[in-house]
């Protein structure tokens, strides 16, 4: 694995090397263990999009395993004034260890790996979002003991969540489940990957029917982040319907987790008693964003 772009271009093997040491890292920190994997290397992370969760796990990560995580706005970037993607791509080549980029073209990310010479990390873009996504299956692992033979269902947007999720599901021998409404639906390339599961894929209108039997369920707000402008459109047809709630749960298994990559907006796509009452899978899920990085960047990085 040369970049992480897209878990499309990763195999199995790919992932579940992630994962493992994805677990390795994360018990090395729980004992205070924190060995130098990335000892001066120096990754760039490019901004476009705001961030919590992102920019604080791939800064503090980079930090336990001894690199310096340099923080670039692409607004004060010559890339903000039109500077072609190729030529930041060459320069920052010769610069830095590896780059970690949120933005919302795919094409972007892509456009990076293809003219530098460096490892490039997608960080989100409006396709994909692989990095959250391993720390979902990482979370699965953790609390179900395995990932294969386990049913996954999303419920909303058929978004860079839904995309990844679908992906990464199939990939680790899951099979998933997603409930999007017409006109909400998950990219062709994702859906003509997902066609060749046969019946370990299921693509409904109907939430309840793709909840059942559901051993962990997982959504995301309606309207992402340059869709704000779509926000009053998407609820009307989102709004009572693609919402995990408690009659929702009641479709799935009795020890069903529920994961949502966050912010949530309680009250829409998930209820407040729901995501309380799996409060402790989302924040270990949100935590695992720091440790499945971690294991990107020191299996792309190390020498």
């Amino acid at each position: 694995m040369k970049h992480l772009l897209s878990l499309l271009e990763t195999s199995e093997q790919d992932i579940q090397d992630i994962l493992n040491l994805a677990d390795i890292v994360k018990a090395e920190v729980k004992q205070g263990i924190y060995k130098p994997y990335l000892k001066n290397k120096t990754i760039g992370l490019i901004f476009e999009k705001n961030s919590t969760r992102t920019r604080v796990s791939f800064e503090v990560g980079a930090v336990q395993l001894g690199a310096y995580p340099l923080f670039l706005d692409a607004s004060t970037m010559q890339i903000g004034r039109g500077e072609p993607i190729q030529d930041t791509a060459r320069v920052l080549s010769r610069y830095l260890d590896g780059i970690m980029i949120r933005t919302f073209e795919q094409a972007e990310v892509e456009a990076l790996a293809e003219y530098g010479d460096i490892p490039i990390i997608n960080g989100l873009t409006d396709f994909a979002h692989p990095c959250q996504v391993l720390a979902d299956l990482q979370t699965i692992r953790e609390y179900k003991g395995k990932l294969e033979g386990l049913k996954m269902t999303f419920i909303g947007d058929g978004n860079n969540m839904c995309n990844s999720l679908m992906v990464g599901a199939l990939k680790t021998g899951m099979s998933f489940a997603c409930a999007c409404p017409e006109g909400y639906l998950p990219d062709p390339k994702c859906l003509d990957f997902a066609k060749a599961y046969g019946d370990k894929f299921q693509l409904t209108n109907d939430p309840m029917e793709a909840a059942k039997d559901a051993d962990v369920i997982l959504t995301d707000v309606w309207a992402s982040m340059g869709e704000e402008g779509e926000a009053a459109q998407r609820k009307a047809v989102f709004e009572g319907v693609y919402q995990v709630n408690a009659k929702l749960m009641e479709q799935a298994k009795s020890d069903c987790m529920v994961l949502h990559c966050l912010p949530a907006h309680r009250g829409e796509e998930i209820t407040e008693d729901v995501f309380e009452a799996h409060a402790n899978e989302i924040f270990d899920e949100a935590e695992n964003r720091l440790h499945a990085q971690k294991a990107v960047m020191v299996l792309l990085m190390q020498d």
